[in-house]
């Protein structure tokens, strides 16, 4: 176990050597790897989506790689491979998938949302059951792990089903600018290189941890967990039970890359990247580092405290503009409840201002919206 994990973790840093300011992006991608759990990426084009997908790809040794941009008018041949012709004339409806998805190991679906009515049902079981049916023809998939990416959120309901199917959502967004130096120096690097030291990883080594990943001990956690499920279900944050089961798959991937054969609270840090809108990010990361910011594990993930130091001034305008949203007074009690999360995300925020007067401003404002609304309860 230990040596595969060690081959997973350096295909991992190689990763994030490699694309400045997006390393936790690759680190989601390497526990919905270990999970075998579907990933989706979310941001405006030119964010590297594609091309770390496509560089965690050639570390697979012997992966079969499938990559393709989906439009309206992509059809299932495409996809899965055409009918083969032979078979066709035997009389036989059989799908020659040499080079398709069907036979690849990691698949990236660009644009995702753009699948039409004709290829979306294969597409559903696919991402779910690891299944390719097509007629009477069904196939077992050998993937390890399906990405799709998309810089717009689905607003058609048929496409929702879709979106289900991709457990971990990452917000993947332009760098820092502090950063942005050292981005253009690392793309000029990855232009001109030529691929001869890249670390390698087994497929098959993949799949033992995938089954590694199953054994890991998630009763340490699991009373935390499961209040942590019901409070998020509270806050509006839908989480069907199908999803709640599959979540500890990340949880133990989490443990299971850190070295650890039991869960720890940090790990729960998976849960920030499971929304369903941009809204619900914020909430999500408030709710989640109040669970995990009383773990001090040593082996905890490098993910599971990285804690942004917040603008002041950002900070600050989201205060004021739930201070206008609780004073218009025509709230639901669910619009309530999201006001509470947000403006308790806010304080743990403010927590990390390092300049004390701005810090004990904002504070104060904070204080003061939390009295208006204890004198409304």
């Amino acid at each position: 176990m230990t040596q595969n994990i060690t081959k997973l973790n350096t295909v991992l840093n190689y990763v994030k050597d490699t694309f400045v300011g997006k390393n936790d992006v690759v680190d989601l991608l390497g526990i919905c790897l270990l999970a075998k759990e579907n990933a989706f990426l979310y941001g405006p084009p030119g964010t590297a989506k594609s091309a770390i997908v496509r560089t965690l790809s050639k570390t697979v040794k012997d992966g079969k790689n499938f990559e393709y941009l989906l439009t309206r008018f992509t059809e299932p041949n495409e996809i899965f491979g055409p009918f083969d012709i032979r078979k066709l004339k035997e009389g036989e409806l059989l799908t020659n998938t040499e080079g398709m998805m069907p036979e690849a190991s990691l698949v990236f679906l660009d644009e995702i949302f753009n699948a039409n009515s004709a290829i979306l049902n294969s597409l559903l079981t696919a991402l779910n059951e690891k299944i390719f049916k097509r007629g009477k023809e069904t196939k077992h998939l050998p993937a390890l792990m399906f990405v799709g990416a998309s810089n717009v959120l689905p607003e058609d309901e048929s496409l929702n089903a879709l979106f289900d199917r991709f457990l971990v959502r990452i917000n993947v967004d332009y760098v820092n600018p502090e950063l942005l130096q050292q981005v253009l120096l690392a793309g000029r690097k990855l232009e001109n290189e030529t691929e001869t030291d890249i670390p390698e990883i087994l497929a098959d080594e993949i799949r033992e941890l995938q089954n590694l990943c199953k054994a890991v001990d998630l009763r340490p956690i699991y009373e935390v967990y499961l209040n942590t499920i019901i409070s998020l279900r509270n806050t509006g944050i839908a989480i069907s039970d199908r999803r709640a089961v599959k979540l500890q798959n990340l949880i133990a991937a989490s443990a299971l890359i850190c070295g650890r054969n039991e869960a720890v609270l940090s790990d729960l840090w998976v849960l920030k990247h499971i929304w369903d809108t941009e809204e619900q990010i914020e909430i999500l990361e408030g709710i989640i580092n109040r669970t995990i910011e009383k773990d001090d594990n040593p082996k905890s993930h490098p993910q599971a405290m990285q804690n942004k130091t917040p603008n002041p001034e950002e900070v600050m305008k989201d205060v004021k503009i739930l201070v206008e949203k609780w004073n218009s007074g025509t709230l639901s009690f669910e619009e309530q409840n999201v006001i509470k999360d947000k403006l308790r995300y806010l304080q743990t925020r403010c927590d990390w201002i390092r300049n004390p007067e701005q810090k004990q401003y904002i504070q104060q404002e904070i204080e003061s919206l939390w009295q208006k609304i204890l004198q409304k309860v």
